[in-house]
């Protein structure tokens, strides 16, 4: 009898102890995956990390300001000088030390091997420097830089956000623009034919601009402008007499790509002071925040709000910049603009 109720004591310990091992097989979590994938701007399908912790940049077009918008610049390691913009660098001092190891197609594959990177960010207009990184076997996600359109930056926004885990913040940036955008569409579309201003906008030299190729058509036509320019394509340079002939009626000043070009300037210019913008005083300078708001970057729906200002203040004088501009900040750099720092914005050139 004792043994019988030894040996069915036995059993019951055993069944408990299966019992519960297969419960901690159940329960037993499998190891996170070590990478995952990721379409990247230029449509590749890229390996990368489960966590990016690591970044190097490889090129400007707002790519930094991208990270930062989304709250990971503390995970870029290295990048191209960002002294062209101080706000930046003022919101990320981090930013002002980070080592240049080249850009686009001049890039230092072994000094950023020795930075151990979990991925590069470049941009899709640097094919070679790419995929010399690539051979190295370094992860490279492509973004679009100059090459953007207003669609293909917003899932720029989004491809972002899912490289960093940054979703949620994505989806913030992409529906303020799609609200800011909307409310430039439905009044812009108001305005009579004969009342669309054509504009001109002068890239660092007098006779440098964009077509319908390029940034350039997107920032004047999103706003209901007309872009003299855009018969072009994606040529840049052009001559006096195509400018003669278009006679724009307002003219916009960048200085991203060359020097900047006053209004002054142009006066004097024996060929270009009969220009309707011109006699008219309609020469307007782009504003510089952290970034060129003339250029794709995640700030550019403010460059929209200005553009659309300057061109139809009537139709948009409700709409205010400053503030628009603080709460952008607020949202998403986490940084309370200052007075001062605004209006820097506004006179670049004075404050270079």
């Amino acid at each position: 009898m004792k043994t019988a109720k030894s040996y069915l004591a036995l059993l019951a310990v055993l069944l408990v102890l299966l019992v519960q091992s297969g419960c901690a097989a159940q329960t037993t979590n499998s190891p996170p995956p070590a990478t995952r994938t990721v379409v990247d701007m230029a449509g590749k399908t890229v390996k990368i990390p489960a966590e990016v912790n690591r970044i190097v940049v490889t090129c400007y077009g707002g790519a930094s300001n991208e990270i930062a918008v989304l709250n990971a610049g503390d995970k870029i390691i290295a990048q191209p000088t960002m002294k062209s913009f101080k706000q930046l660098e003022i919101m990320e001092p981090k930013f002002k030390e980070t080592p240049d190891v080249g850009s686009f197609d001049n890039v230092n594959v072994e000094e950023i091997l020795k930075l151990k990177p979990d991925i590069v960010v470049a941009s899709v207009t640097s094919p070679t420097g790419n995929k010399k990184l690539a051979d190295a076997g370094i992860p490279v996600v492509t973004v679009l830089t100059g090459k953007a359109t207003v669609d293909g930056l917003k899932k720029e926004f989004t491809m972002m956000g899912e490289v960093l885990h940054k979703e949620k913040e994505a989806a913030a940036l992409v529906q303020l623009w799609n609200g800011k955008l909307q409310m430039l569409q439905e009044r812009v579309a108001k305005i009579p034919s004969d009342q669309v201003k054509t504009v001109y906008y002068m890239l660092g030299k007098p006779l440098h601009t964009e077509g319908s190729a390029n940034w350039g058509q997107s920032l004047i036509t999103a706003v209901g402008g007309k872009n003299a320019a855009q018969g072009i394509g994606n040529v840049k340079d052009i001559s006096v007499e195509q400018l003669l002939q278009w006679n724009p009626d307002v003219i916009i000043l960048s200085s991203n790509e060359g020097q900047f070009i006053s209004p002054d300037d142009l006066k004097k210019n024996p060929q270009m002071g009969n220009l309707k913008a011109l006699k008219n005083s309609q020469t307007y300078q782009c504003p510089i925040g952290a970034f060129w708001w003339d250029r794709p970057s995640p700030e550019s729906v403010l460059g929209f709000m200005w553009l659309a200002k300057t061109l139809y203040p009537d139709t948009f004088a409700d709409v205010n910049l400053e503030q628009e501009t603080k709460d952008f900040y607020q949202t998403f750099y986490h940084y309370s603009l200052s007075s001062q720092e605004l209006q820097a914005f506004f006179n670049p050139q004075a404050s270079a």
